[in-house]
């Protein structure tokens, strides 16, 4: 008897990194018969943009040993190893309380990387230098844990409690951010409360997040590393996203919603056509895929093997998307549509972000096989991190004054 599939197993089944490459896939294939309404591809222009950013590449990695794409790298700002200075002054206890530790600050600090917009910079007071960006938000959300902001154990600054971020305002995270009339953040509101879902989370799961503590995000890595062990110390990538995915699926505020599943960073769009409930529907996971790929380090600290990193898919996001479009690789069928700012939601956002992913893949192997190398040896962890991010932002800054990207997003703080 064929067992019918439910509309909550339909909607886990995309919650992971496979049915976002497999959609992103549908919708560069409807780019390339010109059947999208806001974007046409032109794959004879890949070739150029791989030589693009295989200069940059060999620019900043003359050996071409390259670090994953990870929260890790903006940690080092400026030349600073922050998180290296830090864990040697303390000297963790044992493995557990280093990971802990490391998932706090890579969870607390991604899910406050969602895009800063143009005109805020953060001053860092122990290095005399000032960050924008990416970089400026990881430095922050560093000083912030630091600070104790996130603790609830006075004598245990360096950890974020469920208690103090479910209770965390907008106040105390603008001042951690230097916000004010002059140096605005985009998405405020929506990181405070964002983190404040995320303490109720954590608090509601003491069977994912408190395994060896006080409920904690970090708690988190007591969960995969006593999974790596039992498998006899080796872990696939994809698991850590799909704990993500299932562990912090109800910190996501307003999104689509399946079978009483919460889907995330998912979105509508006419050209993924299925014939089941999912129809329709286009995932991302971006800030939860960013967040597995920023777990992974912590683990091979640890002595775990992390395996099939390529499992993962390329981040939808406006560095790896504007380097499509300002490349050509992807062009606007209505080019006044640069002048607007679109909302997270609308289709040519959708379009944009699963062109994008589809076309990571794609350049990948265009660059693979300039070097002479192959996934194994070249993931896309390291094409990403060498690579198309870096690439993207260099050539934002070459045509446009402030580096900013060649659509604007109308983000509440929480995709991009």
């Amino acid at each position: 008897m064929t067992t019918v599939p439910t509309d909550e197993d339909l909607a886990r089944g995309l919650l992971g990194a496979a049915p976002v490459r497999a959609r992103a896939g549908v919708m560069l294939e409807a780019g390339i018969a010109r059947r999208l309404d806001h974007f046409d591809v032109h794959l004879d222009r890949l070739p150029a943009a791989a030589e693009f950013v295989l200069q940059v590449i060999r620019r900043a990695y003359p050996t071409l040993d390259i670090p994953f794409h990870a929260r890790w790298r903006h940690f080092e700002a400026g030349g600073f190893d922050r998180w290296g200075a830090y864990a040697e002054a303390v000297g963790f206890a044992d493995v557990g309380a280093m990971g802990r530790a490391a998932y706090d600050l890579a969870i607390l600090s991604v899910l406050l990387d969602a895009g800063a917009g143009p005109s805020w910079r953060y001053a860092e007071g122990v290095t005399g230098e000032t960050f924008a960006r990416s970089e400026g938000l990881a430095v922050a959300s560093f000083a912030m844990m630091t600070s104790g902001l996130f603790s609830a154990v006075p004598l245990d600054p360096f950890r974020a409690d469920a208690a103090a971020l479910r209770t965390l305002t907008e106040a105390e995270l603008a001042a951690g951010f230097q916000v004010d009339d002059g140096n605005p953040l985009v998405g405020l509101a929506g990181r405070t409360a964002l983190l404040n879902r995320l303490g109720k989370a954590v608090e509601a799961a003491p069977d994912v997040f408190a395994l060896a503590d006080h409920p904690r995000p970090g708690g988190l890595f007591d969960l995969l590393f006593a999974e790596a062990e039992a498998a006899g110390g080796t872990l696939p990538a994809p698991r850590i996203l799909a704990v993500l995915l299932s562990a912090l699926g109800p910190i996501w505020p307003g999104r689509l919603a399946l079978g009483n599943v919460d889907l995330g960073d998912t979105w509508r769009h006419p050209a993924i056509v299925t014939d089941d409930v999912t129809s329709g529907l286009m995932p991302f996971h971006k800030l939860s895929q960013w967040l597995a790929y920023s777990l992974i380090e912590p683990l091979v600290w640890a002595g775990i093997d992390v395996t099939d990193v390529d499992g993962l898919t390329g981040l939808a996001e406006y560095r790896n998307g504007g380097l499509f479009l300002d490349l050509g690789v992807i062009t606007l069928k209505d080019p006044a549509a640069a002048a607007v700012a679109h909302p997270v939601e609308s289709p040519l956002v959708v379009e944009w972000r699963a062109l994008t992913v589809a076309l990571l893949d794609r350049i990948a192997d265009e660059i693979r096989r300039s070097l002479g190398r192959d996934a194994e040896s070249l993931p896309l962890a390291k094409v990403l991190e060498g690579g198309t991010w870096a690439a993207g932002r260099e050539i934002a800054r070459r045509l446009r004054p402030g580096g900013g990207p060649p659509l604007t997003v109308a983000s509440d703080g929480t995709v991009f």
